[in-house]
């Protein structure tokens, strides 16, 4: 017994934890002990302790082929039925979390919990805290990253190019799961693995190394510079969203969960077969229509990029939003998950598949992870892709889109839901004009302050002298740019008394900055305007910022969970 304990944990607290998670007290020895056949030393395995090659991902196109039951007397036992709806739940949270969409239970969760594995969650700057809702609830990401990287039997076995076993692993798929605060819907914002931008400084827990800053790279290549946490680092830098979890994970998994639920149905409008007279392509071959796809099968749907839509990794990145939504509509089902094997087989293969960072300490942190998320019905869910262009400088590259990325990133950022759906907010009421007469500008002063930062980007550089430049130029002689930050999502004029409300409207007035943004407050002397992250640059008041619309860009893409009628378009030349 001694080499199967938990690190921490004694025989009555594993059985504890198992009944906290409903679990079948039957899976358990007499005493508590774990199932025959699960011997080997039990403990946390993390980064530092694994085997080699354990914690390899996806692959890419290449060249080959619940309560706790306790009663008097003890242990409440479960009986066929219970046991098996019991399983089928942890089975689905299992799954449904890789999928970026639901938690994951356990299962024999002591030899469950050795095989998970864990890493620094972030190898960059700080994030910013998340802001709470009225209710003083806060929202949930994730970061869900496939490695490609094929230094483990298992994912050689599933082919690929040979010249890429045990090289540097690359982040060839990156979703960040934006579940909303009141857990109402959840957003999904994928990125196309050659975007080309700013990778940040990086230093490998392991070895010490630091990766120096680069101004521009392909993104898939953080994963090398340390971990996985200098892909949420990478992400943090472009769009100012924290995240609060990753999970890496390993393709070979996902074909073994979908054998378990007897495969995923997908569909493509014509004949498809993925291989070109160079040897490249996954080796998909369909028909037109509407098919269950498993096993190997199912990798190659994961794989395509020649024979889909354009052959480009973007028509590969919607081929996946649809197998995820597809995925998850199955499992909800529950219907082809009854063979208690068959669900012990699906569990084993997501934990396998997965590594995570070292805040899910345990899998039923996984599980508490799933609780939460469960009740979010599918058609709350939306699937889009970062918007983006073809790299004029970076040949195959391609760059986040100016406006529509910023627009999506700030939706995410502000919890407020890609289906349109947010709850409507009552009319806010124009304040009035004031009626104490404004003075004339030359004498108004203004204390201006750089709040650029505000959305959790790097803060503008120099940005409250612009402003106040722009005031002097106006006749405002009196504009001072403070060198004091003030971190603002949207830009502010405050006012101490109201003798200066006046002043301060004709100031906001002059900017083009609307009414709604003056207001008094006991923090400031005179008048300050706080220039945010709203306004970064141009010499006005955005008018786009003042009448913003919170509309998901049409460039991302939107798919919604509950649309079953996707269908992948096939490239010229892949038919048969």
């Amino acid at each position: 017994m001694g080499q199967n304990r938990v690190r921490g944990e004694g025989t009555r607290d594993r059985v504890r934890q198992a009944r906290e998670l409903g679990w079948d007290d039957s899976l358990y020895g007499e005493g508590g002990e774990a199932p025959k056949g699960r011997t080997g030393t039990i403990g946390r395995q993390d980064r530092h302790d694994r085997p080699a090659g354990d914690d390899t991902a996806t692959a890419e196109d290449g060249g080959g082929g619940t309560e706790s039951g306790h009663r008097r007397g003890g242990p409440r036992r479960r009986g066929k039925g219970g046991k098996r709806r019991i399983l089928r739940w942890v089975a689905a949270v299992v799954s449904l979390l890789i999928l970026g969409t639901a938690g994951a239970g356990y299962l024999y969760y002591e030899h469950l919990n050795s095989k998970l594995k864990k890493d620094d969650l972030n190898l960059g700057g700080k994030m910013r805290e998340h802001q709470a809702n009225a209710a003083g609830q806060t929202p949930l990401n994730i970061l869900l990253i496939g490695s490609d990287a094929r230094n483990s039997k298992k994912n050689q076995e599933l082919g690929g190019a040979k010249e890429t076993f045990n090289g540097v692993p690359l982040a060839d798929v990156q979703m960040l799961v934006h579940v909303s605060a009141d857990r109402s819907n959840i957003s999904v914002i994928s990125m196309p693995r050659d975007t080309m931008l700013k990778i940040p400084e990086c230093k490998d827990p392991d070895t010490g190394k630091t990766y120096r800053a680069t101004t521009e790279a392909p993104t898939n290549e953080s994963l090398g510079r340390g971990g996985p946490g200098c892909t949420v680092a990478t992400w943090y830098e472009l769009t100012g969203i924290t995240i609060d979890h990753f999970m890496m994970i390993d393709f070979a998994g996902v074909v073994s969960m979908a054998d378990a639920i007897g495969g995923v149905p997908v569909c493509v409008e014509k004949n498809v077969y993925s291989r070109n007279k160079k040897g490249q392509g996954s080796g998909l071959k369909l028909e037109a229509g509407t098919h269950p796809v498993k096993g190997e099968q199912a990798l190659q749907w994961l794989r395509t990029r020649y024979g889909f839509d354009d052959g480009t990794d973007l028509a590969r990145t919607r081929a996946q939003h649809m197998y995820m939504n597809s995925m998850v509509r199955e499992l909800r089902k529950n219907t082809k998950l009854t063979d208690p094997a068959k669900l012990r087989n699906l569990a084993e293969a997501a934990i396998d598949a997965l590594t995570v960072d070292k805040g899910i300490n345990t899998v039923k942190d996984l599980y508490d992870l799933g609780e939460e998320l469960k009740s979010v019905p599918t058609g709350r869910i939306t699937m889009t892709t970062m918007p983006n262009f073809y790299s004029t400088r970076h040949e195959g590259k391609v760059e986040p889109q100016p406006g529509d990325a910023e627009q999506l990133f700030r939706l995410v950022r502000e919890d407020i839901p890609l289906d349109g759906k947010a709850p409507k907010k009552r009319p806010t009421t124009t304040p009035a004009v004031s009626k104490d007469p404004a003075a004339a500008p030359g004498e108004i002063a203004v204390m201006v302050q750089n709040g650029t930062g505000g959305d959790g980007q790097i803060a503008e550089k120099r940005r409250a002298t612009a402003v106040a430049g722009i005031l002097t130029g106006k006749g405002y002689a009196l504009a001072k740019a403070d060198s004091t930050t003030n971190p603002q999502k949207k830009t502010i004029i405050r006012f101490s008394n109201a003798e200066l409300e006046g002043d301060a409207q004709a100031v906001a007035k002059s900017l083009g900055i609307p009414l709604t943004s003056v207001k008094k407050s006991t923090e400031v002397s005179g008048i300050t305007l706080t220039v945010g992250a709203d306004w970064r640059q141009g010499d006005a008041y955005p008018k786009s910022t003042a009448q913003q619309d919170n509309k998901t860009p049409t460039t991302a893409k939107p798919l919604n969970g509950e649309d079953k009628t996707a269908c992948m378009p096939v490239q010229p030349g892949f038919t048969w």
